[in-house]
């Protein structure tokens, strides 16, 4: 039989729904993401630490879950709301349903409500936190849970779902429609890359080894001394969750490393990239999630459409004088992607590797090792 499950947020906006996946309550921001499909990838992203989300397209479930579509090693969002839940998936790569996959993972899930309500609301009075509950307990107990609970401002989460020692990757993208993710013959290593885990997702690991790097993957904390011992040809800062201002030491680490090797930032890279310039960063109303952000390159003046998931964003007013502003969000005009020239730097906000996601930005692994090139 199915539960009875309620949605509430800090604002005393209540949803009620029914529950799936894990039974029980949990506690988390409310986000919504805009991406048709990749659920699971999202669920698995390291960036959705401590976040409920939310999916704006309507049917989710459809193609199940698989082992070889997780970005982590776990699910990392605690909690997912969607509109309607398909219960029997429709893919011949799904080994078990959405239902079962959180239901095994712990993740606590609510279907049935009006999801264009609650994102429309989340787009106008901003991302907040928010309470799913299958335990009974009435709504108004729900939201004072949901004010109670800490916010992600001054959350330092990337260090704690960083890996805790170093690890060499040397595994090419898989060939996910050739039968069973059967992985290509991995091109000749040229470059050795040190890239910092503060959050990473698998695929952005496969795409830097398909352009030729062999990668150590380190902790956040790991000093620039400890880096540039291992004499990389670059290095490579990845995305991960929360305030990027709160990481432990990274913003002075990344400054130690400018101008010795090339450096590489994606999304929480980027942000911790611009403050180790000197810059500043902000907490956005809603942020930016899902697969269809339209980016400029201002330096060609052509367009990308973008996979995105951050809560934060660069001062482009802070790094004048700092770095070149590279591209610009075309919905609210944020900073995308900067530039340090002299440096042999450069980071975009957005997701080159996708998934899920379109790959209009894949180009910029190629950048990066053309750079370690010389």
């Amino acid at each position: 039989m199915t539960k009875r499950a309620v949605l509430a947020l800090a604002d005393g906006t209540t949803f009620e729904g029914r529950a799936f996946g894990a039974v029980g309550e949990t506690v988390g921001e409310v986000v919504f993401n805009t991406t048709m499909y990749g659920y699971q990838e999202v669920l698995t992203d390291p960036s959705y630490v401590g976040q409920i989300v939310t999916m704006s397209y309507p049917e989710i479930g459809n193609v199940g879950a698989n082992p070889e579509d997780e970005e982590g090693a776990r699910v990392h969002a605690v909690g997912m709301v969607v509109r309607a839940l398909s219960a029997q998936p429709s893919n011949w790569r799904a080994k078990e349903s959405l239902d079962a996959y959180l239901k095994r993972n712990g993740v606590a899930g609510i279907e049935g409500i009006d999801t264009r309500r609650l994102v429309r609301h989340l787009r106008t009075h901003g991302a907040q936190m928010g309470v799913i509950s299958s335990e009974g307990l009435s709504p108004e107990a729900l939201v004072e849970r949901a004010r109670s609970a800490r916010g992600m401002e001054g959350l330092d989460l990337a260090t704690g779902v960083s890996t805790k020692e170093a690890y060499t990757f040397t595994q090419p993208s898989p060939d996910v429609f050739t039968g069973l993710g059967e992985v290509r013959v991995p091109a000749e290593p040229r470059f050795d890359v040190v890239a910092y885990d503060y959050g990473l997702k698998k695929s952005m690991l496969h795409f830097l080894v398909d352009v030729g790097c062999r990668v150590t993957v380190v902790p956040a904390t790991t000093t620039a001394e400890e880096v540039l011992a291992r004499k990389p040809n670059g290095v490579f800062l990845a995305n991960g969750p929360g305030d990027p201002a709160a990481v432990k030491g990274a913003d002075r680490t990344v400054a130690a490393l400018l101008g010795k090797v090339p450096v590489f930032g994606i999304c929480l890279g980027h942000q911790i990239m611009a403050l180790a310039l000197g810059g500043r960063t902000y907490k956005m109303k809603f942020g930016h999630r899902g697969g269809n952000q339209p980016v400029k390159d201002l330096t060609t003046g052509k367009v990308e459409i973008t996979a995105q998931n951050h809560g934060f964003a660069v001062d482009d007013a802070s790094l004048k004088g700092l770095a070149v502003v590279t591209h610009i969000n075309l919905n609210d005009g944020t900073v995308e992607g900067l530039a340090v020239p002299d440096a042999r730097a450069f980071s975009v906000q957005y997701h080159p590797e996708a998934s899920p996601g379109p790959h209009d930005a894949r180009y910029l692994f190629d950048r990066f090792a053309k750079l370690m090139a010389g």
